[in-house]
């Protein structure tokens, strides 16, 4: 598969969340924008077919829909 650059420009409050999610994952910034991008495309084609994306506590039971545009 052929590889393509990009210049990606981010402030500095998106740059450090990046870098502390690189960190805590142990990934390279290329890794974790790869990750990030299957799991939108995920979401995406979830959302598409008419599922909803919800987070639950396993603790207190609470469940919290998360809306995507």
């Amino acid at each position: 598969m052929e590889k393509r650059t990009m210049t990606l420009n981010l402030t500095d409050q998106e740059m450090t969340l990046l870098e502390e999610l690189c960190e805590k994952k142990g990934l390279s910034k290329t890794a974790l924008l790869r990750q990030a991008l299957r799991l939108y495309q995920m979401v995406d084609a979830r959302i598409d077919r008419g599922d909803k994306l919800l987070f639950e506590n396993d603790t207190t039971k609470d469940k919290a829909e998360l809306m995507v545009l």
